[in-house]
């Protein structure tokens, strides 16, 4: 009944994603703007250690949960009460379960597409040169990918983007492969948008099952386990 009135109240749910998109890109824009002449001229063989620009290139992907935050507390009940994003014991243990079905699924369609392979999305060449190998910026980086990023796109997707389609009466069925393919192509990485969509569902369902958005950040945190694991302890 609670999931049934914030759905009611969530007319603004497109306004909160595009917003969550367009900071996305905005800032993808002028970083790319302000950093393409300084990078011009860099020995790619000998790069400097520039550790604190490592967390720039995470900031686009942190902006997309913060449009779904401002347009909650403007338009709605505040992010809790709109996307239950505190988790309970009910949402860590769905959570799991879904994390650990997308790890699978991840795992056998590598096996059976012969390109087994978990990333961040982001070369882990570059993000060694920028961070001098294993240094609190690639911790910071790495938890990034763990905590951050899995919040951030589940505030977009399966928060703001599932509230609007469920107060638009779209079938729940459709709203998880909806929201899967969003979160596919968000990632940008062709290659990887079949294994996407497959581990979106299984995230996505933890937020089916659950109501709460929470439950989808704990299955996207254990989806990301291996890949932050492995950005850290790849480095050199």
């Amino acid at each position: 009944m609670e999931e049934q009135r914030v759905t009611d109240r969530a007319h603004w749910g497109f306004l909160a994603f595009f917003a969550g998109l367009a900071g996305y890109h905005l800032f993808t824009l002028v970083f790319t703007a302000v950093t393409a002449d300084r990078f011009a001229e860099v020995d790619i063989t000998d790069p400097p250690v520039l550790g604190p620009l490592l967390l720039l290139f995470f900031l686009p992907n942190a902006l997309l949960g913060l449009g779904p935050v401002v347009v909650s507390r403007l338009r709605g009940q505040g992010p809790e009460r709109d996307f239950g994003i505190v988790p309970r014991v009910h949402d860590l243990k769905v959570g799991l379960l879904c994390g650990g079905l997308s790890l699978l699924a991840a795992w056998v369609l590598g096996v059976l597409l012969l390109h087994v392979e978990q990333d961040t999305g982001r070369p882990l060449g570059t993000v060694e040169a920028l961070s001098g190998g294993r240094s609190v910026w690639l911790a910071l980086a790495a938890l990034f990918v763990l905590l951050g990023a899995p919040l951030a796109e589940e505030l977009l997707t399966r928060g703001a983007l599932w509230n609007a389609l469920e107060h638009y009466k779209v079938p729940r069925i459709a709203i998880l492969a909806l929201t899967a393919l969003i979160f596919a192509f968000l990632h940008e990485e062709s290659w990887r948008t079949v294994s996407l969509f497959v581990q979106g569902l299984a995230i996505g369902a933890a937020r089916m099952v659950t109501g709460r958005v929470s439950a989808s950040v704990v299955a996207h945190a254990a989806n990301n386990l291996l890949p932050a694991v492995y950005l850290y302890l790849g480095a050199s």
